[in-house]
């Protein structure tokens, strides 16, 4: 298989940084893991929910914040592993079509926590296509910079749900590690949407 179905040329950091450049109101949930530091890298944010095990889990996250929020632009920025883990969520989602919902996967083709093990979009999966195959409005795969800022361009649209794959290189940046405290976290999620803390 060639690189791009093995991860891509993308540097991952860069990606990020570049996708959340002048985010505004963007409301961001994290996948487990490298989406979280790199995330954390790009700068951190009181409108940032870093999760903390819950593997497969950012997608729905995502998917009920951006239900109960749908005047706020959410991203999940999550990696191709963890999608994969819940793939069936993409089909929950794509049923109710929200239309403030873009979800980001971070595709290196490999399970990047647990020592680099090749993931199914390094065996093939196409991501963007199973979300297109579930009727998903907007799909891409993006292999270069310029994708990703025409992407970030579109987060504040709100006119359609979306799904990119980003081809990131394989390997692993250094760990820039959020808060730990789901307490906090929380809390300072909420407080950003006008909530008082439970």
């Amino acid at each position: 298989m060639d690189q791009v179905t093995k991860g891509g040329p993308l540097p991952r950091r860069d990606a990020v940084a570049e996708l959340l450049k002048d985010r505004k109101d963007l409301l961001v949930v994290t996948g487990l893991g490298s989406p979280s530091y790199d995330v954390m890298a790009a700068g951190d944010h009181d409108s940032n929910y870093y999760l903390w095990a819950a593997m497969g889990s950012a997608v729905t996250v995502g998917f009920g914040l951006a239900m109960a929020q749908p005047k706020r632009p959410v991203l999940v920025l999550t990696g191709d592993g963890e999608v994969m883990m819940g793939v069936g969520a993409l089909a929950s989602i794509a049923v109710k079509q929200p239309k403030n919902l873009t979800i980001a996967v971070l595709d290196n083709g490999h399970f990047g926590e647990t020592g680099m093990q090749e993931s199914h979009a390094g065996r093939g999966i196409a991501i963007d296509r199973v979300a297109a195959s579930m009727n998903f409005p907007h799909t891409a795969c993006i292999t270069d910079m310029n994708g990703v800022a025409a992407l970030r361009d579109r987060l504040d649209a709100k006119d359609g749900l979306r799904l990119a794959v980003l081809k990131i290189r394989p390997g692993n940046e250094k760990r820039v590690l959020p808060s730990r405290d789901g307490v906090h976290i929380k809390n300072r999620f909420r407080a950003a949407l006008g909530f008082q803390p439970i």
